[in-house]
């Protein structure tokens, strides 16, 4: 019994010598702690000069194209509006008699999670501009409890809209009156990063997702869990550049 005691004091103990340890390799080396997402779609090496005047290769990923459209208030809103932030995008039609309404349900439940990271943005694309207006898509957004300064819905020219979904985003949206309402687009979600790149994780085979699908649960899922790591990763580039002051945890 006193063997037991003495023992259960010396874990006790050498817990409380070794936990300052801890507690450094944690704080010093934090950003090594999580996984980055890997980035999605085409890149190219280029040769760029660095600081010192010395010449290197570089990688160029692909970015979503600069764009401005006309959000749900009737104003402009396009790429500069975005700037820093990590967002995700979706393609969807007001009148849609399909998947929207899980999209539109599962993006609610995005907003609810990180309605307290002033770095997540939500973003609605519409693929019917015609009939989706401005005034609209506010009435969709007050209907499904939008809180349009975390998740703006956007309209505007559509072939811009269309070629922004293809070669921006990597997704179909396009007219088809075989489909449901008129319209083809997907049901991805797409995560975008601080500098316009699309990214990823892994499923549990180690498959890139590359994109998310909008109307399953485990998906959705799995989109948290990735932008929680995407928000870990933007806020470690902050506190290097001391840019950033922790007010809570992901």
């Amino acid at each position: 019994m006193l063997k037991g005691k003495k023992f259960q004091k010396g874990v006790v103990l050498f817990t409380i010598l070794l936990l300052p340890s801890i507690l450094y390799l944690v704080l010093t080396t934090g950003e090594h702690l999580f996984d980055r997402l890997p980035i999605i779609g085409p890149r190219k090496a280029v040769t760029v000069v660095n600081e010192e005047g010395k010449t290197e290769v570089d990688t160029l990923y692909h970015t979503i194209p600069d764009f401005e459209l006309t959000d749900q208030n009737g104003k402009p809103f396009g790429s500069d509006d975005l700037e820093g932030k990590i967002y995700v995008a979706n393609f969807f039609f007001t009148s849609c008699p399909s998947i929207c309404p899980t999209m539109t349900f599962h993006m609610g439940e995005l907003q609810k999670h990180f309605n307290l990271y002033p770095e997540v943005h939500l973003l609605s694309f519409t693929v019917d501009p015609e009939r989706d207006s401005a005034e609209a898509l506010m009435q969709y957004a007050h209907e499904n409890r939008a809180d349009t300064n975390m998740w703006t819905f956007l309209t505007g020219n559509k072939d811009s809209i269309y070629q922004l979904a293809f070669k921006g985003f990597f997704v179909n949206a396009m007219e088809d009156e075989l489909a449901p309402g008129g319209f083809l687009h997907s049901e991805y979600f797409v995560l975008v990063d601080k500098h316009g790149r699309i990214r990823s994780g892994r499923d549990k085979d180690g498959n890139i997702r590359s994109v998310y699908d909008g109307t399953k649960v485990k998906h959705l899922k799995a989109l948290k869990e990735d932008m929680k790591v995407l928000i870990r990763e933007y806020r470690m580039e902050l506190k290097e550049n001391n840019k950033f002051k922790e007010d809570g945890e992901i």
